[in-house]
């Protein structure tokens, strides 16, 4: 800093360089705030009527649906569980029939 140039001159540009980023940083924050009040007020319409009756029966039709076929899904995954806990088991049978048969053809 030069001995001409004032300390006060430099604090007072550094305040206002700082007031400035404040107040863009506070637009900032309101414009989110704006948005989410007008977003919570889109939400709340919804939940009060919002949608039509015919949609919010199709809505629940197809959450049925999707119930029904859930439940048809985890039956057939059970199912095939169930085979391949079989097949498992019969594969380590018959692994250990090949085991005994192969130590009883070496002693022959």
């Amino acid at each position: 800093m030069s001995e001409r140039e004032r300390p006060e001159l430099a604090a007072f540009a550094e305040l206002e360089t700082i007031v400035h980023r404040l107040s863009e940083e506070l637009a900032g924050f309101r414009r989110r705030a704006l948005t989410a009040e007008a977003r919570l007020r889109e939400l709340d319409g919804a939940g009060e009527g919002g949608a039509s009756l015919d949609e919010l029966s199709a809505l629940r039709d197809r959450v049925e649906m999707l119930e029904r076929e859930n439940g048809t899904l985890r039956g057939r995954l059970d199912s095939a569980a169930g085979r391949t806990r079989q097949m498992l088991d019969r594969v380590h049978f018959l692994r250990q029939q090949a085991q005994a048969g192969g130590d009883r053809g070496g002693d022959r």
